[in-house]
């Protein structure tokens, strides 16, 4: 009697971690799109846009394990553990994560875990939101005498508290880029008050790069209020600098502060 030979599919794991960029769907970088184009499973973030799914294969388990602030639906630990069975039992697995990986993304953590099994990992860069979104909107990180230099620090650290960096950031003539801050707007603007930079203008560009995009453009001491009266909420990044004096928006304030002047004298 002749037995038939069953063979069982030969499953490879690899981890991939791939930067979506902020929102705009035709950001992501062609790498990424080739590495979706071979994904047996997708783990994609919150603020991911769904539209990028359209490049994995019909058949690909797509998985949202997103986090929104508030919310612990899915820990780090658990997000982690999906990661490995996924890639064990399936094969590629493309852990889809907005902005770029590797900033404020616990991108480093994820592929240290998955290493840690002996998984073949690759990162693909994404347009990280510190950087794409101001660019989009004109406003440069450096440029001529205005900065020299960038910071990108985020509003609140894992305590839920203030970063201890951004109170050295803003003693800096620097621009500087707070990501995860609209929520403490008001002690973030106490801290450039208290090195004197009230009149320092100020961006909130409030889910850049996408079609709900919007722009409030302002200074110190007035971006808190600017912000109640538009309703500007997360996902937003503040940007604090003088290069933010080249947004078209920023006109309207100098004319202001021109006829100010002008009457007083």
């Amino acid at each position: 009697m002749i037995l038939n030979k069953i063979e069982k599919t030969q499953i490879e794991p690899k981890i991939t971690l791939v930067g979506a960029g902020p929102g705009d769907p035709d950001l992501l970088t062609l790498k990424g799109v080739k590495a979706l184009n071979t994904a047996d499973v997708i783990l994609y973030d919150a603020l991911v846009n769904e539209a990028l799914l359209n490049h994995a294969p019909e058949n690909a388990i797509k998985v949202y394990v997103g986090k929104r602030s508030g919310d612990e639906s899915f820990s780090q630990e658990l997000v982690n553990k999906l990661m490995i069975d996924y890639a064990l039992n399936y094969g590629h697995v493309v852990r889809l994560k907005s902005g770029d990986p590797f900033v404020f993304a616990r991108g480093f953590e994820e592929i240290d875990v998955a290493e840690s099994y002996s998984i073949p990992t690759e990162i693909v860069p994404g347009v990280s939101s510190a950087l794409g979104v101001p660019g989009l909107q004109k406003i440069p990180m450096v440029y001529g005498n205005l900065s020299e230099s960038f910071w990108v620090v985020t509003g609140t650290n894992s305590h839920g508290e203030i970063s201890p960096d951004l109170y050295v950031a803003a003693k800096s003539n620097a621009t500087i880029v707070v990501l995860m801050g609209i929520e403490k707007i008001k002690e973030i603007a106490s801290i450039f008050r208290a090195e004197g930079k009230i009149d320092l203008p100020v961006a909130v560009i409030e889910n850049g790069s996408s079609q709900e995009e919007n722009v409030v453009v302002g200074i110190v001491d007035t971006i808190e209020e600017l912000i109640e009266e538009k309703k500007l909420s997360s996902p937003a990044l503040l940007v604090f600098g003088n290069v933010v004096s080249l947004h078209p928006q920023f006109n309207a304030i100098k004319e202001f502060y021109s006829i100010m002047a002008q009457e007083e004298y």
